[in-house]
């Protein structure tokens, strides 16, 4: 990661380590950091993915955020990768569930859809949100 981002989502799970897994395994996150309770949960962790970061906890963890965040359900995130077929096949091979295989799109990107373990929905892509075309 270069810079510090301005934006990072922030996304609780049932099994925060569970998704640290999948989304450093299967989407090529990097684990910079990692918070746990005294009961193992994870209060806090940040993943960085290219110049973004990512950070996420334990549903149920006690936080004064978590209980701001109960019972809210499965969010989008959108990142932009340089090689999305290279990237959607890494995801295939640990098992990430595919909802939409990559695809061009009218816009000029090519992207893919896929889900984690928990709902969320992820898209890769090579749109490059707020970047002008001539």
């Amino acid at each position: 990661m270069t810079g510090t981002p301005d934006i990072c989502p922030a996304l609780r799970y049932e099994d925060a380590k569970a998704a640290i897994k999948q989304l450093t395994e299967g989407f090529g996150f990097t684990e910079h950091a990692v918070y746990e309770g005294e009961d193992g949960r994870v209060v806090h962790a940040e993943l960085g993915y290219g110049n973004g970061m990512l950070m996420l906890g334990s549903k149920g963890s006690g936080t004064e955020f978590d209980k701001l965040m109960a019972g809210s359900g499965p969010v989008a995130v959108y990142v932009r990768v340089a090689d999305v077929d290279e990237h959607h096949a890494r995801a295939v091979a640990q098992g990430i569930e595919i909802v939409m295989p990559p695809a061009d799109q009218e816009y000029g990107s090519r992207d893919y859809t896929a889900r984690d373990a928990e709902g969320n929905v992820w898209s890769f892509g090579t749109y490059a949100p707020g970047a002008t075309t001539g």
